[in-house]
C-alpha cells in the first residue's frame, strides 16, 4: 500500500482541538494529547450542564413562588393545585417574576383562589 501523509488534515484537527482548549491552564492548553482529553471532558460537562441549568432555574422559581406564597399564608403546592383547578395557566418563571417585581399582581392572583 502507498503511504498516507496526513499533513494538512492532522494539523487542522490538532489546531481545532488546541483552539477549543485555549484558556485552559498549563499543558491542558498546549499539549495535544492532554488538551484533547480536557476538551472532551469540558464538552461533556457543557452538555450536561445545559440540562442542569434548566433544573436549577426551575428550583429557583419554585423557591421564590413558595416564599412569596407563604408570606400570604399559603403553600406552594396548594397555590399550584388551586391555579390548575381554576385553569389559570401561568408558568413558574412568570409567577416568580410577578412575585418579585409586581407584588400587587401576585396578590391579585392569590385573591382569586378561594
Amino acid at each position: 500500500m502507498t503511504r498516507v501523509k496526513r499533513g494538512n488534515v492532522a494539523r487542522k484537527r490538532r489546531k481545532k482541538i488546541l483552539k477549543l482548549a485555549s484558556g485552559f491552564r498549563g499543558a491542558h492548553s498546549r499539549l495535544f494529547r492532554v488538551a484533547n482529553q480536557q476538551v472532551m471532558k469540558a464538552l461533556r460537562y457543557a452538555y450536561n450542564d445545559r440540562n442542569k441549568r434548566k433544573r436549577d432555574f426551575r428550583a429557583l422559581w419554585i423557591a421564590r413562588i413558595n416564599a412569596s406564597a407563604r408570606l400570604e399564608g399559603m403553600t406552594y403546592s396548594k397555590l399550584m393545585g388551586s391555579l390548575k383547578k381554576l385553569n389559570i395557566i401561568l408558568n413558574r418563571k412568570s409567577l416568580s417574576q410577578l412575585a418579585i417585581y409586581d407584588k400587587d399582581a401576585f396578590m391579585e392572583i392569590l385573591k382569586t383562589i378561594p
